[in-house]
């Protein structure tokens, strides 16, 4: 264990404490300074004779001193968390953003956490000092130092580490032993090797993170979009899409990001990626599987190309003279109009143009046939009168005048007002609308996911018996077609190009619904089915991705167990994996238990590594099967009551098979009482798991038994309903 020092009074942890205090001091002085330096950059008058390109320069300026002021003001707890003491001396401070010092020369007071410099806070060991001779974590509680932890590194007369895998221990497992608040709070100052590589790991990759309940993966995606945006600034400029498993989920981790001082960040289930589009009612597990295949991505691309009309003449009315398009013509248009892959409503417009061209090029050729003809006509009219005027007298002059002197020919200006004229027309709107109707495409997957014969022939990868399961759902709109909405949304394209709406880019980004972000973050990621990773991957094209998830918690229809089974329709072979191995949260003696459900389960991973012990072995109490209902709720009730006094400021959930929710939560009053899919990515300092056979009895029962037994982080508590099947 690392030489620690807990608000003790002995001279060098006094002289520690206060030496730390006296830099916290000038730390938070100097933050002080640069918010007010910031304050007046802000206040300053735009200059009214900047011109419009450095306006945008300017502006881009402006938003980047607000992003800066913002993560200054949101670092004041914890500015300073940690300090490394080189073996030829130099000294460092970490902490949540960096501080420069007064004198441009000299070394920053606060080193960002995220600059490379600071990585050997995080990886060094006695084994690899890495140039370190000691780290110390600061321990502070508003302005205050409370205490510090110091780790001798190089040098060290302690053993070879490498068993426990863990750096700063000290302060690791005084985390730990925290009190939940119900909130998911930052871990810059613990974050542990294994972690900070994946914080770390390049973007321009799709990053998948395999890694068992409490190891951190929630928490070190987080941090990794802080290190990301930090180290890669042009992603704000896009911003970064946090996509969780739930809206409970997105609330517990809301405050993680701006602790960080990170705001270019919009959070979102599934179910409410696409704006003003949500779930209607709920389905069978099923049909999500079937309506989540990636085979939908092929359906849906022809179900669009057929609502591209066929090439049939078209005829448009001009000052009541008709201007005709033969099918030929039409049908060049066509295939014009949808080269280089445009979107059909992208592809509509793009004809609407060369039909107009086309409409021009007709009414041109007309009037000079027109002309032509009158030429003719006056050349006749005038030989007639030069013949006369001979007969009548020899001498009188002829006129010599020809047709060819007629000047009517439409000039490059005439063309372009009789385009303006057609495009203004009623009628042209009329036949175009006739003829190629703009479609909703809401209306038009009900269309599709409503007509057998229509979702048959779209759709030849699916059996008769898997049409009719389809077709066979409620029109109200269910979780599974939200991906499907999106797809077809895309292959028909935006009616109209939205404007940039509001002043900060996650307002704009959450409100369209094509947006394209720098990076995305998917937590619980093995639980997206195909179709919705062709949602993510619509949104970050790039393939910017950090997904991290456990496939033994998969509680999905699709019943995936290996990654490559979970991205590979989607990411094909383009992807790495990096594993977290360690628990951090759950303690041994929980952890203990889940061997056996995890084998039921199918795994094929090893459990994490519990790094700590609670000092509480598991409390089972059995209820008699013949009185579960009132007596269950008591059961329950009483544990709560033990739990929430023992644990007094920190927090108590209760994890339920979901036909029990209603009763128990009439029940149990004050505390949360969710469901295993509800409380995953959740955790509490004591869990009291209700009737373990029940919920190992649901769909993916025994996945979800391992999430609701993995959430505590002090102690769990089992209610059995009659006597234990044995299985548990």
């Amino acid at each position: 264990m690392p030489d620690t020092d807990h608000h003790d009074h002995r001279g060098p942890a006094t002289h520690a404490v206060a030496e730390e205090q006296q830099h916290l001091d000038a730390a938070l002085a100097r933050r002080s300074q640069l918010l007010a330096e910031l304050d007046a950059q802000l206040a300053l008058p735009a200059d009214p004779d900047r011109p419009g390109a450095e306006d945008v320069v300017e502006r881009s300026r402006r938003a980047g001193l607000r992003r800066r002021r913002t993560e200054l003001e949101r670092a004041e707890s914890g500015l300073v968390f940690g300090r490394v003491d080189a073996v030829d001396g130099v000294t460092r401070h970490v902490g949540r953003v960096g501080i420069a010092a007064p004198d441009a020369d000299a070394d920053p007071l606060v080193l960002d956490w995220r600059a490379p410099g600071a990585r050997a806070f995080y990886t060094a060991t006695a084994r690899e000092p890495q140039g370190l001779a000691r780290r110390r974590h600061v321990r502070t509680a508003g302005d205050r130092v409370t205490g510090v932890d110091d780790e001798p590194l190089a040098g060290s007369a302690r053993g070879p580490d490498g068993e426990d895998g863990l750096v700063g221990e000290g302060a690791l497992l005084a985390a730990l032993s925290e009190r939940r608040t119900g909130r998911m709070g930052t871990a810059v100052a613990t974050l542990q090797v294994e972690q900070d590589a994946i914080v770390r790991a390049p973007a321009e990759q799709t990053l998948v993170v395999q890694g068992g309940p409490g190891t951190g993966k929630t928490v070190v995606a987080l941090h990794r979009v802080a290190y990301l945006l930090f180290t890669h600034p042009h992603l704000a400029e896009r911003g970064v899409l946090l996509l969780g498993p739930s809206p409970r989920f997105l609330e517990y981790v809301a405050q993680v990001l701006p602790a960080l001082g990170e705001t270019a960040v919009v959070s979102a289930t599934c179910d409410t990626l696409v704006p003003g589009v949500a779930p209607e009612r709920g389905e069978d597990r099923d049909v999500a599987e079937l309506k989540g295949r990636a085979l939908w991505q092929d359906v849906v691309a022809r179900y669009a190309d057929s609502l591209v009309p066929d090439a049939r003449a078209l005829t448009v009315r001009l000052d009541g003279e008709p201007l005709t398009l033969d099918a030929a013509r039409v049908g060049q248009v066509l295939r014009a109009a949808r080269a280089g892959g445009r979107s059909v409503l992208a592809a509509r417009r793009r004809a609407v143009d060369l039909l107009l061209d086309a409409l021009v090029d007709e009414a041109a050729a007309r009037h000079a046939e027109l002309l032509e003809r009158v030429e003719e006509g006056y050349e006749d009219v005038l030989g007639k009168l030069d013949a006369g005027l001979a007969a009548r007298d020899d001498r009188a002059p002829t006129t010599g005048a020809r047709g060819g002197d007629v000047d009517g020919e439409l000039t490059e200006d005439d063309l372009e007002r009789l385009r303006g004229d057609l495009a203004r027309e009623a009628g042209f709107a009329a036949v175009v609308d006739a003829w190629w109707p703009v479609a909703d495409a809401r209306a038009a997957l009900a269309d599709l996911l409503g007509d057998a014969a229509l979702l048959a022939r779209h759709a030849p990868e699916l059996s008769p018996d898997e049409v009719r399961r389809v077709v066979g759902e409620p029109a109200a709109l269910a979780p599974s077609d939200v991906p499907l909405l999106d797809a077809l949304a895309d292959a028909l394209g935006t009616p109209d190009a939205p404007g940039e709406q509001g002043e900060f880019l996650t307002q704009r980004a959450s409100t369209r619904r094509d947006w394209v972000y720098g990076h995305v973050v998917v937590d619980e990621a093995q639980e997206l089915s195909p179709m919705q990773w062709h949602m993510v991957l619509r949104r970050c094209p790039t393939r910017s991705v950090t997904a991290v998830g456990d496939v033994d918690q998969t509680e999905a229809p699709h019943r995936h167990t290996d990654w490559a089974d979970v991205v590979g329709p989607v990411f094909g072979d383009r992807w790495h994996r990096a594993d977290l191995t360690i628990c951090y949260r759950t303690p041994r003696e929980v952890m203990e238990l889940v061997g056996p459900v995890l084998r039921a389960a199918g795994s094929r991973n090893a459990p994490p590594r519990a790094v700590r012990d609670a000092g509480v072995e598991p409390r089972d109490v059995v209820v008699p099967a013949g009185t579960a209902g009132a007596a269950l709720g008591t059961a329950v009730a009483a544990e709560v009551a033990r739990l929430a006094e023992r644990y007094d400021g920190g927090s108590v959930g209760v994890v339920a098979p979901r036909q029990r929710l209603a009763h128990l939560g009439a029940a149990v009053r004050g505390v949360p009482v969710l469901s295993t899919s509800e409380a995953k990515g959740l955790e509490w300092d004591a869990v009291v798991v209700v009737d373990p056979d029940g919920i190992a009895a649901e769909p993916r029962g025994w996945n979800g038994l391992y999430v609701a037994m993995t959430r505590c982080t002090q102690e769990l508590a089992r209610v059995t309903v009659g006597a234990p099947s044995g299985r548990v």
